[in-house]
């Protein structure tokens, strides 16, 4: 398969607000995983996969260590696993691993538009996801949301359309912290027009068997769970292919 990789896998493990896992609210529903299907992970289990028709449509995963697959095999990264999901339900999509390890939301505002640069043209859909490792090194919520904001400016007026993904902050931050961070997503979304996944870690945070031994990243069958969790919204986000 054919792919193209803006990052290799870093060491650094510092990359993600999972950490905000760890402390995230008791409080939370508790998340049910549903079976997952193979037409959904691509696992080969299940009825058998939709052939792949249409033109293909290149998808840019832009986040950090969460989507540079920290610690597994590139092939069990989301970005990866999600592109084999899209393909067996016949989606033509081609995903581009734009996800770098330790990537803070300012350090994403400095690489986005050479990203976007390096593409032969624009892709058909932007996945955005940091925010994470601003809420380990203890940024302020004004901080992310203005970056963030920065970099949906720049998506905006190069008419590309974005899925937003949602981090959540942990109560030990204090609950005015707490629920300024929770809401800049959902406030940045509304304002650009994004289609956004609200916490797009819901599906597994308070299962920790599916999180390696940091507590930060999830294991391949976390990723596995999340793909399936957020397949929808994905394709839901992604236009459809241009008629002409």
């Amino acid at each position: 398969m054919h792919r193209r990789v803006w990052s290799k896998i870093g060491t650094f493990g510092a990359a993600l607000a999972l950490a905000a896992l760890a402390g995230c609210d008791d409080a939370a529903d508790d998340a049910t995983v549903p079976p997952a299907s193979g037409a959904a992970l691509g696992s080969g289990e299940g009825p058998p996969p939709i052939p792949v028709m249409g033109p293909e449509r290149t998808i840019i995963a832009f986040g950090d260590s969460l989507f540079a697959g920290y610690n597994l095999d590139p092939r069990d990264s989301y970005p990866e696993k999600l592109e084999n999901a899209l393909r067996a339900k016949g989606i033509n999509a081609e995903i581009v691993n734009a996800g770098v390890s330790g990537d803070t939301t300012a350090a994403g505002l400095q690489r986005l538009e050479f990203t976007l640069a390096a593409m032969e043209q624009p892709p058909a859909l932007f996945i955005l996801e940091l925010g994470g490792n601003d809420l380990l090194r203890g940024l302020s919520p004004e901080e992310t949301k203005a970056n963030l904001g920065k970099m949906l400016t720049i998506l905006q007026r190069e008419g590309v359309p974005v899925l937003l993904m949602g981090m959540r902050s942990p109560p030990n931050y204090g609950p005015e912290f707490q629920a300024q961070f929770d809401a800049l997503y959902r406030d940045l979304a509304r304002e650009y027009g994004a289609d956004l996944i609200p916490f797009w870690l819901e599906e597994i945070y308070q299962q920790p068997e599916l999180f390696q031994s940091d507590r930060i990243h999830p294991t391949a069958e976390g990723i596995e769970r999340l793909v399936a969790a957020t397949l929808d919204d994905v394709e839901g986000a992604l236009p459809a292919p241009d008629a002409g």
